[in-house]
């Protein structure tokens, strides 16, 4: 029987005014992501990468078109909807990491679950059963300035993981790392991948971490094709 598609656009487009005229950013994007896929978006600089995670995220809004994920139309909820759904269903892991300065690792993983009105006991407990689960477990109490780029990634796929999200987006998630750090985070999403059934979207310019995925979707001038 076929999985489930847990990502699904049809007819999406994207369009910026600018003063030379309107910018087409992503131009009929038809795309479905099944259960339990870990897919990578490819593309040069300026392509349509980012975009397209933001309006399938819902981050940003689309020019038209229709985008599901799990069934929801997500463009037709509002703002406040839309976060409370990202902070249940989606997970997020950035180049830049995005962890709070003043807040330690756990404080930073429990903060999505905090958002989603888990109470603050069974917030903390899952916050720390995913960083143990990571390799973190002694570093929960640690602010994200006393650890290192690596460290940082797995606090990051830690807060991604701890609500247990119907999919992950990851927007150059090894940017930042050396090649050995970058291996380690890639097989640890993978391993996630195989043994949690976990859903994955990875937006990245390298083509080691693409070979890593089920298949490979490119984008080129808000085009988006399939490999």
């Amino acid at each position: 029987m076929p999985e489930e598609v847990v990502v699904q656009g049809k007819d999406v487009w994207k369009v910026y005014p600018s003063e030379a005229g309107p910018v087409e950013a992503l131009k009929n994007v038809q795309v479905e992501v099944r259960r339990g896929e870990m897919v990578a978006v490819m593309g040069p600089s300026g392509s349509g990468k980012t975009t397209f995670l933001n309006c399938f995220s819902g981050l940003d809004d689309i020019t038209r078109g229709e985008v599901r994920v799990e069934g929801v139309n997500i463009h037709q909820m509002d703002d406040n909807a839309k976060s409370r759904y990202r902070a249940r269903r989606m997970g997020f892991v950035f180049q830049s990491y995005n962890l709070l300065p003043v807040l330690s690792a756990v404080e930073n993983v429990e903060l999505p679950l905090l958002v989603a009105g888990v109470p603050p006991a069974p917030a903390r407990e899952r916050a720390l059963h995913w960083l143990q689960q990571l390799g973190l477990g002694d570093r929960a109490r640690y602010r994200p300035n006393a650890l290192s780029g690596g460290q940082q990634q797995r606090v990051t796929l830690a807060r991604a993981l701890v609500s247990e999200p119907a999919l992950i987006w990851a927007d150059e998630p090894t940017g930042n790392l050396d090649a050995e750090t970058s291996h380690e985070v890639m097989e640890l999403l993978h391993q996630l991948n195989r043994d949690h059934r976990q859903t994955l979207i990875v937006v990245t310019h390298d083509r080691d971490v693409a070979r890593m995925c089920d298949r490979t979707l490119t984008i080129r001038d808000g085009v988006l094709t399939s490999s």
